[in-house]
């Protein structure tokens, strides 16, 4: 059961070092950083429907993801905050420094960012900083937002790489 997402991230991994070298040079970790863990993320972007200035648009609320090892196996969640968390109990939480438009259309962006605080003593315990790369979907819907839709939701499916780094020496 825990696999079942996993063919739908698991193309996330295979071009590790590619993958890497585009990430590098759209939202590049501070120099000094260590890569410390990678997971591929699979789930979706909730976005709501209200009025800002009179207007009826989607606002992004939260992600809701499965994180999966590079074997397939699901070792946790993301989630609003924004937070990942794993099943040994660790958890980060990050802040926005850089963003850079995904190059894949209709992909939300790529980010890095840092660190704001963390919890438990497992893997997460030491990341400094998070970066998100090689996104597929997850932008919010062209249209179907107004005044007779506010309040409404959208789940917008989407798959990333979540890269976690070390603050370094």
């Amino acid at each position: 059961m825990r696999k079942l997402a996993y063919y739908a991230a698991a193309g996330l991994l295979l071009v590790g070092t590619l993958k890497a070298r585009a990430a590098d040079g759209l939202v590049p970790p501070p120099a000094d950083a260590a890569l410390l863990l990678e997971v591929a993320a699979d789930g979706v972007q909730i976005y709501a429907c209200e009025t800002k200035d009179g207007r009826a648009e989607w606002a992004f609320k939260a992600p809701e993801a499965m994180l999966f090892d590079h074997d397939g196996w699901q070792v946790g969640t993301h989630f609003g905050g924004p937070t990942w968390k794993l099943d040994d109990g660790s958890a980060v939480v990050g802040e926005v420094m850089a963003r850079a438009d995904a190059p894949e259309a209709g992909a939300i962006p790529w980010l890095l960012l840092r660190a704001k605080s963390r919890e438990g003593n497992g893997a997460l315990s030491r990341v400094a900083y998070i970066r998100r790369a090689e996104t597929k979907g997850g932008a919010a819907p062209k249209g179907g937002c107004d005044a007779s839709r506010v309040s409404e939701q959208a789940r917008m499916r989407y798959s990333a790489s979540y890269q976690f780094f070390t603050a370094g020496k």
